[in-house]
């Protein structure tokens, strides 16, 4: 019981500090492609160039679809996306090489690759993902993605 109580304890100071940190947009480390090929062509061929790569997608998330079903739940009037979504992998030999030179690095693993179309910028999609920090073994995940994101942005 009284580890319930400290983790109830730990959790609230931990949600207390973070509601203090500002928000911010997205730095540069994002790394962003546009296209005008509609979402689902865009989103399908971002999920087909990281599997037609060997890869397989660990999780195939549907963010647009939660935040629209959650938006009664917390308040929320504005609409964000008219639909975004992300697929996480990782790969064995990659992952591997990026590891052993930096242990620390496992903090990058799962890759993630996301597409969304803004409801107020319809017909104009985005594809990217968050580059690792530029150096050793990392450089060959951005190498990657940005392969990936590239392909995607092409569409079908």
């Amino acid at each position: 019981m009284q580890f319930n109580r400290v983790l109830s304890i730990g959790t609230a100071l931990t949600i207390a500090a973070m509601s203090s940190i500002p928000a911010i947009a997205a730095g540069d480390d994002v790394v962003t492609r546009q296209s005008s090929s509609p979402f689902a062509d865009v989103a399908q061929a971002a999920q087909d160039a990281i599997i037609n790569r060997g890869y397989t997608i660990d999780y195939h998330g549907f963010i647009g679809d939660m935040l629209k079903r959650t938006a009664g739940d917390v308040g929320a009037s504005k609409e964000l996306y008219k639909d975004a979504e992300f697929f996480t992998f990782c790969s064995a030999v990659v992952s591997r090489s990026v590891m052993e030179g930096d242990i620390g690095d496992i903090a990058y693993c799962p890759y993630v690759v996301f597409v969304y179309e803004e409801a107020a910028m319809p017909g104009k999609v985005t594809v990217g993902f968050r580059s690792l920090p530029e150096g050793g073994a990392r450089d060959q995940v951005n190498d990657l993605l940005t392969e990936i994101v590239d392909e995607a942005a092409e569409g079908f």
